[in-house]
Parts: structure tokens; C-alpha cells; sequence
């Protein structure tokens, strides 16, 4: 009986994890193909002083993620996202310097959250850069264009 319970549940769970969604990246051309294509809301997740410092990509909304002290404060950062959004499935991409936020991000959001068509832009604005795609400088806005 508890070997069957065990089992039961090991299925259970693993029934879990195919239903959730992974966290899928994306270079900058399938960055800009899904945002010219497939509606995309690029989410740039980094700080105030790195978009003043950087600029930000084109038609990107600026949602800071992890405070100053590393702090991510979910619920009210969820709610914003979703007013962002023009539909439950629009994809949606994060964007930090390196990619090791937005894939946090991305992760809580995909596989804890469930949420779907979640994905990150690789090696973040490094590679974006590194691609020879442009900035635009910041704005005061929440979406530059």
C-alpha cells in the first residue's frame, strides 16, 4: 500500500511538471521577430540607474524586478505585468543585463506561476549589444518607443 501511494504520487507530481510551462530563451533576432510578429511585450526588468546608464530596447516596458537590496516584491510586480499585457497568452519576453534575472523571473513565472509563452532574452542586453542592435536612450515613460 505505501509503495502504491509513493508511486501514485511520484506520477502526480511528475503529471505536474509536464503541464507547466518552461522557460524558453531567445536571441535578439528572435526577439525582434517576436515583437514585430507575435505581439510580444518585452519587459526590461533591470534598475532605473541601468536604464539611465544603458538605454533601453525599442518598444520595451520597464518593469524593475529585484530591488536595490535584491528584494522581489511578486504580487504587486505580477499586477503590473498583467496590465501591461493585451491578452492572457501574449508572449512575453524579459530582458535583463546578463540574463541571470530574467531567467529567475522567467522561472518563477513559467514553472512555479504556470504561466505560459514566458521567455528571456539569452546572455540578456549583452548579447543584444554584442548583436550590433540598437538603444534607445531612456525615458521617463514606462514604454519607450
Amino acid at each position: 500500500m505505501k509503495k502504491s501511494l509513493t508511486l501514485l504520487l511520484a506520477g502526480l507530481l511528475f503529471s505536474a511538471q509536464l503541464l507547466a510551462d518552461e522557460l524558453k530563451s531567445v536571441s535578439p533576432e528572435q526577439l525582434l521577430d517576436m515583437q514585430q510578429n507575435r505581439n510580444a511585450l518585452v519587459i526590461d526588468v533591470r534598475t532605473e540607474a541601468e536604464w539611465q546608464a544603458s538605454g533601453v530596447i525599442s518598444n520595451s516596458h520597464k518593469l524593475q524586478s529585484f530591488d536595490n537590496q535584491g528584494a522581489f516584491d511578486q504580487n504587486p510586480w505580477l499586477a503590473s505585468l498583467e496590465k501591461l499585457k493585451s491578452s492572457p497568452d501574449q508572449p512575453v519576453i524579459l530582458v535583463c543585463r546578463s540574463g541571470n534575472r530574467s531567467g529567475k523571473v522567467g522561472a518563477l513565472l513559467a514553472r512555479q506561476l504556470g504561466m505560459k509563452n514566458i521567455y528571456h532574452l539569452e546572455n540578456g542586453l549583452q548579447s543584444w549589444i554584442k548583436s550590433g542592435h540598437p538603444l534607445s536612450p531612456n525615458c521617463l515613460a514606462i514604454a519607450c518607443k
